[in-house]
């Protein structure tokens, strides 16, 4: 690509700087970090599970600083995170150690543990609720106070053996089963061989074809969020002969442990716990033909998702993506890793197109002339 350098550009990019600068701070509030992170979490994680770094104090800090722009909090946070040293890799991450706040089913009614809606604007009426415009922290400690207060007084009305079994059900919240265990106790899904290869990490190593699964999962769970929702619809719509039904989603908080420096890590209970993050997890379903031999048998596989925070439609669209992309059938584009891996990612999508913005004299120069010399010719 060429590029040349423009005299006194220096300056104007200064002054450009500046005037940026001033914009951020034309309203009359300044907005502090504090309330980004409280005001809009569903924002923070976004930026959080794209830049694959969970810090919701930075993730605030970089929407401030990009004035509300996403894209452009999960460059100046993808750019912090390849400064830091990386001197621990964490446990693997299991769904069934979650601690479930929200676990719902498409594919069945009764799940054993139960369906757990949570906290979801699934069933709202979309519409803009105006009183919104005048809400102050009063306002909002008092809705707080009022749910508090109602969740106190149904306690205080049970009796001491419907809290126990309260209690109970409380705790089995954190080893919730998993719902397609069911099927696949029938033989109805078809098992995975066990893969204990070590994962390839796609924040140290660029993406190679025919990519591993777990490099097109880490490139899926931290793609551009709606990029991802946008290829997954596409490949229910017809673009990949994919439908699924939800066998189960389920959203909560997971513990981050590693392993001593010195430790082989065979010891499940011998590991330093990090923290929790919150994470969601999506398995979906799909009917498949697996007939063999002339005999005509249908089954199930299972698409994966899970992301960051609290992201389910991305989460849902992540699974519908793996399950193409182990198809591999590239008549279909959302069976074509190269495509989907490639353009999913919004950091490398948002650098190509803006950079479409600087100098490119010297290659339109080439172009001009050429379109010029065939405009001259045909006049001859």
């Amino acid at each position: 690509m060429g590029y040349v350098a423009v005299r006194g550009g220096g300056l104007a990019i200064e002054e450009s700087l500046k005037l940026l600068e001033r914009e951020r701070v034309e309203g009359l509030n300044s907005v502090s970090v504090d309330a980004v992170e409280d005001a809009f979490p569903g924002l923070v994680e976004q930026v959080m599970g794209e830049a694959s770094l969970y810090a919701p104090r930075l993730a605030a800090v970089a929407l401030k600083q990009a004035q509300g722009s996403p894209e452009e909090a999960v460059f100046l946070l993808r750019a912090f995170r390849s400064t830091l040293e990386r001197p621990y890799v964490s446990r693997e991450i299991k769904g069934e150690n979650m601690a479930v706040e929200r676990r719902i089913s498409a594919a069945f009614k009764d799940v054993l543990g139960g369906q757990l809606l949570g906290a979801t604007r699934d069933y709202s009426h979309r519409l803009i609720r105006f009183d919104l415009e005048r809400e102050t922290d009063g306002d909002a400690a008092k809705v707080r106070r009022a749910y508090d207060d109602e969740l106190d007084a149904a306690w205080a009305a049970l009796s001491e053996e419907e809290r126990e079994e309260h209690r109970a059900a409380a705790a089995k919240l954190k080893h919730m089963p998993k719902v397609l265990d069911y099927l696949r106790k029938e033989g109805l899904i078809d098992e995975c061989a066990e893969n204990n290869d070590a994962p390839v990490d796609v924040t140290m190593e660029p993406l190679v074809f025919p990519a591993p699964r777990s490099a097109r999962l880490q490139t899926l769970a931290r793609g551009m969020t709606q990029g991802v929702t946008t290829l997954g619809y596409a490949a229910i719509r017809g673009f990949g002969p994919s439908h699924p039904t939800v066998g189960e989603l389920r959203s909560g908080s997971v513990e981050v442990l590693v392993d001593h420096p010195l430790a082989d890590g065979s010891d499940e209970g011998d590991a330093y716990y990090l923290g929790s993050i919150p994470v969601t997890e999506v398995e979906s379903v799909f009917a498949v033909d697996r007939s063999k031999e002339g005999k005509s048998q249908m089954g199930f596989k299972v698409g994966y998702g899970m992301v960051m925070g609290h992201q389910e439609t991305k989460a849902i669209a992540m699974s519908v993506l793996d399950f193409c992309l182990e198809q591999g059938d590239k008549r279909y584009p959302t069976q074509d890793e190269e495509f989907v891996l490639y353009h999913a990612d919004g950091v490398e999508a948002t650098g190509f197109v803006s950079h479409l913005k600087l100098p490119h004299y010297v290659t339109f120069q080439s172009k001009l002339s050429s379109v010029r010399s065939t405009v001259k010719g045909d006049e001859q």
